[in-house]
């Protein structure tokens, strides 16, 4: 009887033994699953956070950093004063007031150095204003007054001017170009120039500007 007990108590502690191995293999097995959840895990964030930066970086370099040239251009034309002749010597003489304006779309200021404009009559120069050396603030337009006088006294003689006068109409233009730097970060500089060219049509009719266009 003896023996038999101790047969069914070996027996069962056999099958006890067995179960808290099976128990411990599974707990094993499960820690192990979690642990590489979390390194897919961990992977997974790591590469959508290189993927995150390398974006950032795209569109930084793409817009903040991307130099843009400044625009140089004219602003509007308000005419102060108008005299003219289209009968044996051609003559013209006007003053106007206008804005020399320099825009910057850049993250970071332009300084220009001093350059001027020159205003023509069928290429050639009847006067040339000063612009002065300055700064355009980032994302800005820096604009100057200017006050300007056209005299056709300043032309050669041979021009078809009388012809123009006649016409009511008195085609001008104007050139001008200004170096600079544009300052990125407080650490790139980097050089840029911009140009002007602008054609400007006068009513004589009614002693204003019908027709204003630079590129």
């Amino acid at each position: 009887m003896a023996e038999k007990n101790q047969q069914s108590y070996s027996s069962e502690n056999g099958y006890t033994r067995s179960t808290d191995q099976e128990s411990a293999m599974a707990t094993f097995q499960s820690e192990e699953e979690l642990k590489r959840q979390k390194r897919r895990k961990l992977f997974m964030y790591i590469g959508i956070f290189i993927v995150f930066q390398i974006i950032v970086i795209a569109v930084f370099g793409l817009t903040v950093m991307k130099v843009k040239t400044p625009k140089l251009r004219l602003g509007n034309i308000d005419v102060q004063n108008l005299n003219f002749t289209s009968e044996a010597s051609p003559s013209f003489y006007m003053t106007f007031i206008t804005q020399i304006r320099v825009k910057n779309t850049n993250f970071g200021p332009y300084k220009y150095d001093s350059s001027h404009v020159t205003f023509l009559y069928q290429g050639m120069t009847l006067v040339q204003v000063a612009i002065p050396k300055g700064k355009a603030g980032w994302r800005s337009t820096e604009k100057i007054a200017a006050t300007v006088i056209l005299d056709s006294k300043a032309l050669p003689s041979g021009s078809n001017l009388g012809s123009d006068l006649d016409s009511k109409v008195l085609k001008l233009s104007s050139q001008a170009k200004i170096s600079g730097k544009v300052e990125l970060m407080f650490v790139m500089k980097k050089k840029k120039s911009a140009e002007m060219n602008c054609t400007i049509e006068v009513n004589l009719a009614t002693k204003g500007v019908q027709a204003l266009e630079c590129k």
